[in-house]
């Protein structure tokens, strides 16, 4: 029974990685656009002397806000394939074939998961050719990655429930362009908290981006801190929690409906 589960969803694995394979362009962009992000993004405020940290280097300071934002936009959009399967009418038939529901949705939160850490490493890896060096050196980039995927986790599966919830995928791409950027900008993603008027520090202060970027900036600048990473990774322990929440009560009523 129990290796049932495992064929179920390594199979929903492949499924994604062939369908991922025919889209090469789709796969140049994902790793593409964090790139430019930081080169042209990270020189520009760094030439403009925007404050990063007192003697910190900009392209260091932002390394660590590109590589959360990379992962909170691929696990948003996590859930895009799902909606075009239901549009398409095949998730009705997954749902209703002789397996596990649960596979289906675990296999595609497993393969969110995975592709959004292969792109934070890869941008990890140009940040190095651009002269950034973690403080912490490669355990501290297994750490990054451990934070990226906590809080990738929840990210995707509230994306999946939306594949659930939303009537059509244009309503799906509608709402991830009008949260993306405002998550950006109320995060400390581009500069400190202390330089954001403070209305927007207030708000940024909410944003689970916010924390994910601290301990990933504390592991590329400054090195181990254990009580800042525990805090962060409590946060964020439970921002999965209750997305999990919601999207075990988003499925139960579409398994309903």
């Amino acid at each position: 029974m129990g290796s049932d589960v495992y064929v179920e969803i390594g199979a929903f694995l492949r499924r994604w990685y062939w369908r991922l394979r025919r889209e090469p362009v789709s796969i140049f962009a994902a790793l593409a656009e964090p790139v430019l992000w930081l080169f042209l993004f990270g020189n520009l405020f760094r030439g403009a002397g925007v404050a990063a940290e007192a003697g910190g280097d900009y392209l260091a300071f932002m390394t660590a806000g590109v590589v959360v934002m990379t992962v909170v936009n691929a696990a948003l959009a996590g859930g895009i394939e799902v909606m075009f399967d239901r549009e398409q009418g095949l998730l009705p038939r997954f749902l209703a074939a002789p397996i596990r529901p649960a596979s289906v949705l675990v296999g595609r939160f497993l393969f969110v998961v995975i592709v959004t850490s292969l792109q934070a490493g890869v941008i990890l890896a140009m940040a190095r050719l651009m002269g950034v060096r973690p403080a912490t050196g490669l355990p501290g980039v297994a750490g990054v990655l451990a934070i990226g995927v906590l809080l990738g986790a929840g990210i995707a599966v509230l994306s999946l429930s939306l594949a659930f919830r939303l009537r059509t995928h244009g309503e799906f791409f509608e709402l991830i362009a009008f949260v993306s950027l405002p998550l950006l900008f109320l995060s400390s993603a581009l500069v400190p908290l202390d330089a954001m008027p403070g209305w927007m520090a207030a708000v940024a202060r909410l944003n689970p981006m916010t924390y994910a970027i601290d301990a990933v900036r504390s592991l590329m600048l400054h090195g181990w801190v254990p009580g800042l990473l525990a805090g962060v990774a409590g946060v964020l322990v439970l921002f999965d929690a209750a997305c999990l929440a919601i999207g075990v009560r988003t499925f139960s009523r579409a398994m309903r409906d």
